[in-house]
């Protein structure tokens, strides 16, 4: 093979392009505001110091109203919404194999394959895959071909016919389609030809011209001169009142008996049902378990509008690549996004107590003991030299008011303060009247469900061998509140009666007063607010709790301790 010519091979083999891969930052389960925001903020300071990858924002869950009003306030699109973290098709690296049209010859496939080192060929029409062509499926049509009607079988066009056999057509319509008769080599002399021949017949032939008026008279629908022979006058002009197709060629009989039938279509051979095709946003358990039971090596990827991209192989599979995540506001395995073992940990940035995460290996991991993970992020801004955008100002001010409950929560520290004055001013907003519309648009839930509602702000937590989980909802309003406890109290027994946990929890926080009721269910659940806040009246599964703000710094340490003793 000389150099250009193997260039050119080079040139056409199939890219193993990788759909850009992102790292996705992310939040808890049943989100908050400083979830969302921080992660919409902490994406933006990667990229920005960071040109090596793309950094988008996620979320594990819906968005609740006092989320939506902050986002809305300051215009900013809400996060990808995340359920699962498994892998992707899209994190495959996927062969750009091209796609072909049904009617390319057979032979020009298995040309294209050995050109690109494809083993599979999708065949695409408008964009979509409507057949599969294997090395095999070819080998196989050759091995077993004892049919001479096979090129008629497929309907095979006789321009494919003559490009394979590298002839010109001397008569007749390279569209017209070989759709009856056989092939046959005319070697006899006339008479004896004339008892093979039928009407529609191929026959390939050589300078003798009575053998090419003698097929003619039979009816044959093509001939196929060989050896350079050429067809005489009379030969041309019978064949053209016929309809009849005249090829010549330099080829030998032999080599033309033996490349005609590549000419066949693609489609006279691809497969066509049950193909196994994969989407972008498949999971790869769902691709590892078509492929343990299909002999195709490479499957069809299709967009999300069913078009074709490329192809995926086992050996995709197994050098597959995690998806990559830093997570915000929380470290616990049971807060996280689903299937969290199988993604790759890059960085946890928190305010919470040490989870239950574990990694492969270390990690950059940030956590302050403040009211706010926004406040860590405000820092993060500052001592980067980054200017903060009014909109992500904005996004992080509301966290840190949503998550301090205005500063009323003793997990507010003056870090927080400052922080959240100064990205008010950066915002262009009065923090009370921020505060007041935010928490109004957040408890206004006329036209939510009971279920929206407890999963609004809901954790769920393993302590001392118990396993429970903590919602929880604030307002400046106490008539409200009490119209969300009717609303609450029976969703806690579904709770408990749909999951693996034992206890459930539900705080009803009132900001004004500084106090929280607790709703519970659960046959302990009584016995462990007891311990917690001994000396207060429980009634109808509910207590009222003077001063409790926090779940994180109040009412899980109480809790603990209180789990111990039962």
């Amino acid at each position: 093979m000389g150099k250009s010519e193997q260039e050119n091979k080079e040139k056409r083999k199939p890219e193993h392009r990788k759909i850009e891969r992102k790292i996705t930052v992310i939040g808890h389960k049943n989100p908050d505001t400083d979830s969302i925001c921080s992660a919409i903020a902490y994406a933006d300071i990667k990229n920005r110091v960071s040109h090596s990858h793309k950094y988008v924002p996620g979320r594990a869950g819906e968005i609740s109203s006092e989320t939506r009003f902050v986002l809305d306030y300051f215009d900013v699109p809400d996060p990808e919404y995340i359920s699962d973290v498994s892998t992707q098709v899209r994190d495959m690296e996927i062969r750009m194999t091209p796609g072909v049209p049904k009617e390319m010859s057979i032979g020009t496939a298995w040309d294209l394959m050995n050109d690109t080192d494809a083993v599979t060929l999708p065949v695409t029409e408008n964009g979509k895959v409507i057949g599969l062509v294997t090395k095999g499926d070819i080998a196989r049509t050759f091995m077993d071909m004892d049919n001479t009607h096979f090129l008629s079988d497929a309907r095979t066009r006789f321009g494919d016919i003559a490009e394979r056999v590298q002839a010109r057509i001397v008569t007749g319509d390279p569209e017209k389609i070989f759709d009856h008769g056989k092939v046959l080599v005319g070697a006899a002399v006339p008479e004896r030809m004339k008892k093979v021949v039928e009407a529609g017949d191929l026959v390939i032939l050589v300078d003798r011209n009575e053998n090419h008026i003698a097929a003619l008279e039979k009816g044959a629908g093509c001939l196929i001169l060989c050896l350079g022979a050429s067809a005489d006058k009379e030969t041309v002009e019978k064949a053209a009142s016929m309809g009849s197709v005249i090829m010549e060629t330099d080829m030998d009989t032999y080599s033309v008996t033996r490349e005609i039938n590549k000419s066949v279509p693609l489609q006279a051979i691809m497969i066509r049902d049950d193909i196994d095709s994969f989407r972008l946003d498949d999971y790869t358990d769902k691709l590892r378990s078509v492929m343990a039971s299909t002999r195709h090596r490479a499957f069809p990827v299709v967009d999300s509008k069913g078009n074709y991209i490329g192809t995926v192989s086992r050996r995709n599979l197994l050098g597959i690549k995690k998806r990559q995540l830093i997570l915000v506001d929380h470290n616990e395995k049971s807060q996280a996004v689903d299937n969290i073992d199988e993604g790759e940990i890059l960085e946890i940035i928190d305010h919470h107590r040490l989870g239950t995460l574990q990694t492969l290996q270390p990690i950059y991991f940030v956590n302050q003991p403040v009211g706010c993970t926004a406040t860590i992020l405000y820092q993060m801004y500052v001592e980067k030299g980054l200017d903060i955008p009014r909109d992500i100002a904005g996004l992080l001010a509301g966290a840190i008011i949503s998550d301090t409950l205005m500063f009323r929560s003793p997990t507010c520290t003056l870090h927080d303060k400052m922080a959240a004055g100064a990205l008010a001013l950066i915002a262009e907003i009065n923090i009370e009247d921020f505060a007041q519309a935010m928490f109004k648009a957040g408890s206004d839930l006329k036209n939510k469900s009971a279920e929206e509602i407890f999963f609004q702000d809901y954790k769920k937590f393993n302590m001392a061998g118990h396993s429970f989980g903590v919602g929880q909802i604030s307002s400046m309003d106490g008539d409200e509140l009490e119209l969300i406890k009717e609303k609450i109290q029976p969703v806690l027994q579904k709770e408990l009666d749909k999951t693996d946990i034992s206890m459930a929890f539900f705080l009803l926080t009132n900001i004004k007063t500084s106090s929280s009721e607790i709703l519970f269910a659960g046959d302990r659940a009584p016995d462990v607010v007891s311990n917690a806040y001994p000396n207060l009246e429980q009634k109808d599964n509910a207590v009222n709790v003077p001063g409790l703000l926090s779940r994180k710094k109040q009412l899980i340490p109480a809790f603990m301790a209180a789990m111990n003793y039962i």
